[in-house]
């Protein structure tokens, strides 16, 4: 059994962030959000004052038989993910880290998902409430603490990928899974072509599967469930044992794919998807919808290819172009410029972060 938390554990903050905000407002000064800065390379750089989420830590409630769990902004993701490990339990989304510093904070704002994510939901699919300050200078509570119907909107949910940019996130309730009873991870080699098949087969089928990544020369397959299950679809499908740890490497992106020298790519698009004839080494994960491309080729290039397919690109290697995410349509930009006035009307938080004009 996990120690009980409360509302005394970690450090709070919020009143002294809530100060800050209220005097940027004041001096109509903007702010960049900063937690462990493990993603700060993520989207465009905030020349601004900084403000310190860091500091704003704890663990604020954690019930395992309720499966859910409570942290201020600044917690360290790994100690968050040590507290669910110990009640057997996790974030079935396995947010990536890229650093020991990262934050439950920033986790929610880049909203960035692991391999789990086709079978188990995104990062927004498990946030159940949030407190936020907004540019209005009001520490808001959205959502709750229990999964229900409401009418309306979850903003809970929208803060998941808002980079920060409509306000300073304190506080934030996740549903929280028990850790599969059994898990094997299995490997084999095959055509991608033929990969995206069988795994389009697969997807009609009950299989536990929990992850499926391919390089061109390999299928990486992940099982999980109960044992029975689990072992079964193993002998079925077959392949080579692959340890547990590659999933790992991939969520964080240590593999040796990662190293090469070129810029990075986060390409969305329809996992079925024929492989893109664009230069460079790809990397398909999420069972195709997510592929990492190391490439030379121009933005125009590459956005063209992969809005031909229905998919957006977002650069991951820091200064490469002006503009990382993939742009909007300006009907979506209309709404995201609407919702941004309504929270941040002094557009002070993060301002031309996600874009120039935002």
């Amino acid at each position: 059994m996990p120690p009980n938390f409360d509302s005394q554990a970690g450090a709070d903050r919020s009143a002294e962030l809530l100060e800050q905000v209220r005097q940027a407002l004041a001096e109509r000064t903007a702010l960049s959000i900063r937690g462990g800065s493990s993603k700060t390379f993520l989207g465009r750089w905030v020349d601004a004052r900084p403000l310190d989420v860091a500091g704003h830590t704890g663990i604020v409630s954690y019930d395992p038989t309720e499966l859910v769990i409570t942290a201020r902004a600044g917690t360290p993701l790994r100690e968050l993910n040590a507290v669910l490990d110990g009640a057997g339990q996790m974030l079935a989304c396995e947010p990536p880290s890229f650093s020991d510093k990262a934050t439950v904070g920033g986790m929610l704002a880049a909203g960035l998902s692991g391999p789990r994510r086709p079978w188990a939901g995104a990062v927004r699919d498990f946030v159940l409430g949030t407190r936020m300050i907004s540019g209005l200078g009001t520490h808001l509570r959205f959502g709750g603490q229990v999964m229900k119907n409401v009418a309306g909107y979850d903003l809970s949910r929208l803060l998941a990928g808002s980079f920060g940019c409509l306000g300073v996130i304190t506080e934030a309730s996740f549903k929280v899974l028990p850790k599969p009873r059994c898990h094997i991870s299995l490997r084999q080699s095959i055509p991608l072509e033929r990969a995206l098949q069988r795994l389009a087969e697969w997807g009609q089928q009950p299989l536990p599967l929990s992850a499926a990544a391919l390089d061109g020369e390999q299928l990486y397959l992940r099982f999980e469930g109960n044992e029975g299950s689990v072992r079964a679809a193993c002998d079925r499908i077959g392949g080579d044992p692959l340890g547990d740890g590659w999933w790992e490497e991939l969520r964080e992106q240590r593999l040796a794919f990662f190293r090469d020298s070129r810029p990075l790519w986060r390409l969305s698009l329809p996992a079925t998807t024929a492989p893109l004839a664009l230069p460079g080494a790809q990397l398909l994960d999420w069972g195709g919808a997510q592929r990492w491309l190391k490439s030379d080729a121009s933005a125009e290039r590459i956005r063209q290819a992969v809005s031909a397919v229905g998919g957006h690109a977002t650069c991951f290697t820091p200064s490469h172009v002006d503009d990382p995410l993939h742009p909007l349509p300006e009907s979506l930009l209309k709404l995201h410029r609407s919702l941004k006035r309504q929270l941040d009307p002094q557009g002070i938080f993060n301002p031309g972060r996600m874009y120039a004009d935002l």
